[in-house]
C-alpha cells in the first residue's frame, strides 16, 4: 500500500442510502432512495467502496437538504464527498442552490465526483446561460474547499472553463471503479436466438421511431429478453400500477402496463445495484440509452453498447470509450447482432487502468485515500455485502401471484397503523397542552389537519393506486 498524506477518517457521502441498508421494496420505493433514478444508487455504492478503509467510515447522508445541519457536519465529519450526475441542468437548478447554501457554511472539504452539464449531442450549452449564475456560485464554493473538481468528461470540462474555472478535471464517473483497475469483459460468438438480451432506455429516447423499432425487433428475435427500467416512476407502475405520473403517457416504454413486455413479466427496475449487477452477470449483450444501465452490465462483465441520446450520455461513452451510436446516426434497419458484432471492447478494457489511476489520483491531491490502493482492496466491503439479503427486482403487478399481494397489503397495513399511533400521539400531545385561548385551538386545529393529511399521502395514495392495479390485472 502506498502511504497517503491526509488524515480523514470520517466522510460523509452524498446518497440516498448506504449500500449496506436493506429496505423492502415498498420502504425504498416510499422513501425515494434511488433519488428519482436508480442509476443514482450505481456511482454513490461505487464511491462508498472506494471510500471504505480500515480506519474510515463512510456515512450516507440520505440526501438531506438540511442546510442548518452544517454546524454539526463541521464538527462530526472531516470531508464531504459529492458523486453528482448530470446536476448542471436547468430542472435541478434548486437543488443546486440548496446545495450551494450547505456547502457555503461547511470548513471541512467538499470533493466532487463525476459532475456533468446537460445539452444535446451538438454539445450546444446555449440552454444552460440561465442557470450559470447558480452554477457558477457552486463551483466557486466547491473549489474554495477543494484542488480540483471532477467531471464526468469533455464536454462539462469545456463548459466550466468556458465559465471561467480552471481547476477542472475530466475523471468520469466513479461508477466503472467498483472493482478498481480491472474491468474483465465477456465476449464471444455472434449472438443466436437464444442469447438473453437487456434492453434500457428512457421515457425520451425511446420516443424516438429508431430506438423504439430497434427494441421492437429485438424482442421478435430473442424470446429470452429484459428491459430495465430505471425511474421511481417505471418502479411504481410495475409495483402499485400507479399511472399518475406524467411517464405514465409514453405507451412506447415497456414498463408501461399495455406494453407487451410488460404483459409477458420481461420488465424489472432495481432498488439495489448489487442484485442489478449480479443480475445482469448471466446476460449476453446490454443496450440502450441509459448510460448506468449500461455500466451496471459493463461491472457484471456483459458486453454493453450506448445509445447516446445527449451530452451527458456522449461525454462519458467518449471518455471511457464505451461502444456506442448516437441515437440520430442510428441505422433505420439495426439490429441486435449489429450492434454486438460492430462493438469494440478493446479501447474500454485496455484504458480502464490508465482512467483509474487518474480518478485516485485526484482523490489524493484532495485529500481522499481509496480502498484500492491503501486499504484492502474492497475486500471487507464485498465479504459485508455478500452477508445481506437484498429484495428481489421489482416487476410487473400480477394479482396471480398472491405472496406479492399479501406483502404489498401488509405493507400498506403497517404504514396504516404507523400513521395511526402517530395521529393519536398528536391529540394526545394538542389534549396536554395548555391555553384554551382561540389562538391555541387554532394552532391545534392546524396541527391535526396537517397530521391527517401526511397520513393520508403516506397510507391513502399507495391504497388507491393497488386498488386501482387489482382492478386493472
Amino acid at each position: 500500500m502506498t502511504s497517503m498524506p491526509s488524515g480523514v477518517r470520517r466522510i460523509l457521502l452524498r446518497s440516498g442510502k448506504s449500500p449496506f441498508t436493506v429496505l423492502p421494496i415498498e420502504d425504498a420505493l416510499h422513501q425515494n432512495v434511488i433519488a428519482t433514478n436508480a442509476g443514482n444508487l450505481i456511482f454513490s455504492d461505487a464511491a462508498h467502496k472506494i471510500l471504505s478503509m480500515p480506519g474510515t467510515e463512510v456515512v450516507s447522508n440520505g440526501m438531506s437538504k438540511d442546510v442548518a445541519a452544517a454546524h454539526r457536519i463541521n464538527e462530526e465529519f472531516d470531508a464531504f464527498v459529492v458523486p453528482l450526475a448530470n446536476a448542471f441542468r436547468p430542472s435541478f437548478e434548486r437543488q443546486l442552490k440548496v446545495l450551494t447554501r450547505l456547502i457555503s457554511r461547511l470548513r471541512i472539504p467538499v470533493v466532487v465526483l463525476g459532475v456533468g452539464a446537460q445539452a444535446g449531442l451538438n454539445y450546444n450549452a446555449e440552454r444552460l446561460a440561465p442557470i450559470a449564475p447558480t452554477v457558477k456560485e457552486f463551483v466557486s464554493a466547491v473549489l474554495d474547499r477543494s484542488a480540483s473538481i471532477g467531471v464526468r468528461g469533455e464536454f462539462t470540462e469545456q463548459y466550466l472553463k468556458d465559465l471561467g474555472f480552471r481547476d477542472v478535471e475530466v475523471i468520469g464517473c466513479p461508477s466503472l471503479f467498483l472493482h478498481g483497475d480491472t474491468l474483465p469483459i465477456r465476449t464471444g460468438d455472434a449472438l443466436t436466438h437464444d442469447s438473453r438480451i437487456s434492453v434500457n432506455g428512457s421515457h425520451s429516447a425511446l420516443r424516438n421511431k429508431r430506438l423504439a423499432a430497434l427494441l421492437k425487433r429485438t424482442y421478435a428475435d430473442y424470446p429470452d429478453l429484459r428491459f430495465i427500467g430505471q425511474n421511481l416512476s417505471e418502479a411504481r407502475q410495475l409495483h402499485w400500477r400507479d399511472m399518475s405520473d406524467p411517464n405514465s403517457s409514453v405507451t412506447s416504454i415497456p414498463t408501461h402496463p399495455s406494453h407487451p413486455l410488460y404483459r409477458d413479466d420481461k420488465v424489472r427496475v432495481y432498488v439495489d445495484p448489487i442484485t442489478w449487477i449480479r443480475e445482469l452477470s448471466a446476460f449476453d449483450f446490454s443496450f440502450g440509452s441509459r448510460i448506468h444501465g449500461n455500466i451496471a452490465a459493463l461491472l457484471a462483465g456483459t458486453p454493453s453498447t450506448v445509445i447516446c441520446a445527449d451530452a451527458r450520455t456522449l461525454e462519458l461513452a467518449r471518455y471511457f470509450e464505451i461502444p456506442h451510436f448516437k441515437i440520430s446516426e442510428l441505422p433505420e434497419d439495426m439490429a441486435a447482432a449489429d450492434l454486438y458484432a460492430a462493438a469494440d471492447f478493446g479501447p474500454l478494457v485496455k484504458g480502464h487502468k490508465e482512467r483509474f489511476l487518474r480518478f485516485t489520483g485526484f482523490l489524493a491531491k484532495n485529500g481522499l485515500a481509496n480502498t484500492f490502493e491503501h486499504g484492502d482492496g474492497g475486500a471487507e466491503f464485498d465479504a459485508r455485502m455478500a452477508e445481506l439479503a437484498f429484495p428481489p427486482a421489482v416487476r410487473p403487478w400480477n394479482t396471480a401471484d398472491l405472496d406479492s399481494v399479501s406483502n404489498r397489503f401488509n405493507w400498506l397495513h403497517a404504514r396504516l397503523d404507523d400513521a395511526t399511533r402517530r395521529t393519536d400521539h398528536l391529540e394526545r400531545a394538542l389534549a396536554n397542552a395548555r391555553g384554551s385561548g382561540k389562538a391555541a385551538k387554532a394552532v391545534a386545529g392546524a396541527a391535526r389537519q396537517s397530521m391527517y393529511r401526511r397520513a393520508r399521502r403516506a397510507v391513502g395514495r399507495p391504497i388507491k393506486r393497488a386498488l386501482r392495479g387489482a382492478a386493472g390485472s
